[in-house]
């Protein structure tokens, strides 16, 4: 006999959404601090990529299990036991002394990324549908100002006390609010109580990105023999082939590559990809040229300086979200996709050539931002609207899954760009952003490309 889920009211609901809220602050705390992380632990820009990408990463991979978990086991159950993982993540990094153990940190940290997806699990089971997106859209909203909160406060909060506790503070607030949820919040009866989760498929395309982003990082350092570097290509492309292989047998996969077959879905996640990496080579480039010194090419911002540079950018970002799916109906996917290419092509040609004052960066960000939230926002309409009711989770996901990558792999190669330019001063040459910029406006152009072959490809 189905048990039906008590009805909540606004408390549950004011505990989720203060729980996205603290999340969000501590996703977004690394971007302003990343040139205060790597002075402090004495690494070189491609290793402080890692710090962001490892976060991603490790989403990535929580996001599409987070959600089969929460089925099979209950969602408050699985949302407290990430949020656990969550908050002993950020006392690691608060506490890491090297690169390492801050990374470690930053794993444990990536489970964050799931707890959206559970959080609409339970509001969506304890509410009607139509009262379900109001709260769905309560908690996006927190989620989206803890993104703004956590760039303006970083850099204070590492003046005032240290840049241990940009992690620390958040993470407390994290625990908190963690504690009202399971207070507050009923719990919810399993869906799909004998549902299998897709152990293998986690553990070979967690080691597939791990090991991508390891020979991406050695292959640019050079801290690698060349035959190293080669053998980890080669354990990419083993792991990736077992992973396809042991995907397409699974009874319950961790990501469904029939439902990645079809064009409405590999259009989506092609052009998702695209726009994604362009966008994560802007977000890290633009801190790292705020933070150089103001006698050379650069502005001499400290972490509470560059927060306030980056902020109009975060918001920006935020609206973009809410206007996508607008623009969407009312203008096609193709061509919000299409907009925002062109847009994102003219702003980084422009700033490879005009990078001397900050509100030219500040602008760049904020066309950037907006441009890419639009465009993958209209991408995530458009595959909900085109897919079966039933299939709109596994698609979602996918989309989420991608744009993850996307920005992982921007941030990783503007790093390795950066590490290639870096001459003996120990600082990147004013050249190496220029070429960072070019390329980012160049993989912009590429979605134009993927518009116009996916375009004729829906015409076959």
């Amino acid at each position: 006999m189905a048990v039906t889920p008590a009805r909540i009211g606004r408390l549950p609901i004011g505990a989720l959404g203060l729980l996205a809220l603290a999340l969000g602050t501590l996703q977004s705390v690394v971007e302003p601090a990343l040139p205060l992380l790597q002075h402090e632990l004495g690494v070189s820009p491609s290793e402080g990529a890692l710090v962001a990408n490892t976060l991603l990463v490790t989403g990535a991979v929580v996001t599409p299990v987070a959600g089969k978990l929460g089925d099979r086991y209950g969602g408050k159950r699985v949302l407290l036991a990430l949020m656990t993982l969550v908050s002993a993540g950020g006392l690691l990094a608060g506490l890491a002394p090297n690169l390492p153990v801050l990374l470690l940190g930053q794993v444990f940290q990536g489970v964050m990324v799931g707890a959206l997806p559970l959080s609409f699990i339970l509001v969506r089971k304890h509410l009607p549908a139509a009262e379900s997106q109001a709260a769905i859209g309560v908690v996006i909203a927190l989620f989206t100002g803890g993104g703004i909160a956590g760039t303006t406060l970083a850099g204070p909060v590492a003046d005032a006390l240290s840049w241990q506790w940009i992690f620390v503070l958040p993470t407390l607030a994290i625990i908190a609010t963690t504690l009202a949820v399971a207070r507050v919040m009923p719990h919810d009866p399993p869906a799909d109580p004998g549902g299998g989760i897709d152990w293998p498929g986690v553990v070979l395309l967690s080691g597939t990105l791990l090991a991508f982003m390891v020979g991406l990082v050695s292959a640019t350092r050079h801290s690698l023999p060349p035959a190293a570097i080669g053998a980890l290509g080669l354990l990419v492309i083993a792991l990736g082939t077992a992973w396809v292989a042991v995907e397409r047998r699974a009874v319950a996969p961790m990501v469904d590559l029939r439902m990645l077959a079809r064009p409405v879905m590999w259009h989506a996640c092609l052009l998702t990809f695209v726009i994604t990496t362009s966008l994560g080579m802007v977000v890290f480039l633009l801190p790292q040229l705020f933070a150089l010194p103001a006698d050379g090419y650069g502005f001499g911002a400290d972490t509470t300086g560059i927060g306030w540079y980056l902020l109009p950018g975060a918001i920006a970002g935020a609206v973009s979200d809410s206007v996508g799916g607008v623009a969407a109906r009312r203008f096609g996917p193709r061509a919000v996709v299409l907009a925002g290419a062109v847009v994102t092509v003219v702003t980084m040609t422009a700033l490879a050539a005009l990078h001397t004052s900050a509100w030219q960066l500040v602008l760049a960000k904020v066309l950037a931002a907006f441009a890419a939230g639009v465009g993958t926002t209209a991408l995530v309409a458009r595959t909900a609207a085109a897919v079966n009711a039933r299939d709109t989770g596994i698609a979602t996901s996918l989309l989420v899954v991608t744009r993850v990558i996307g920005v992982a792999m921007g941030v990783q190669i503007a790093g390795a760009i950066l590490d290639a330019g870096t001459g003996a001063s120990g600082l990147p040459a004013e050249s190496a952003f220029v070429t960072g910029f070019a390329v980012a406006g160049l993989v912009a152009a590429l979605s134009l490309l993927a518009v116009r072959i996916t375009k004729k490809e829906a015409r076959v």
